[in-house]
């Protein structure tokens, strides 16, 4: 799953080697964090956040398929 999230976040932003996704998995639950630079920030979330919404729907459906739950979560690079 993480291989999926990698391929659609870094074929969205314009900087991919700044793109940088943590996993944490406990039982059947997922989260994954996206970290960006500041000038991508706005191209991983999209207007009204629809980009990041739709990047959470597929996510959650790849996860459904291996039996697990997944949240997405987008924070902003230090």
């Amino acid at each position: 799953m993480k291989d999926l999230l990698e391929y659609l976040v870094k074929s969205l932003v314009e900087n991919p080697e700044g793109v940088v996704i943590t996993e944490e998995e406990s039982g059947e639950d997922v989260e994954f964090k996206i970290s960006v630079d500041k000038d991508d920030m706005g191209r991983i979330i999209g207007k009204q956040g629809k980009i990041a919404r739709a990047i959470r729907v597929v996510m959650r459906s790849a996860a459904t398929k291996a039996g697990k739950k997944v949240n997405v979560e987008i924070i902003e690079k230090e």
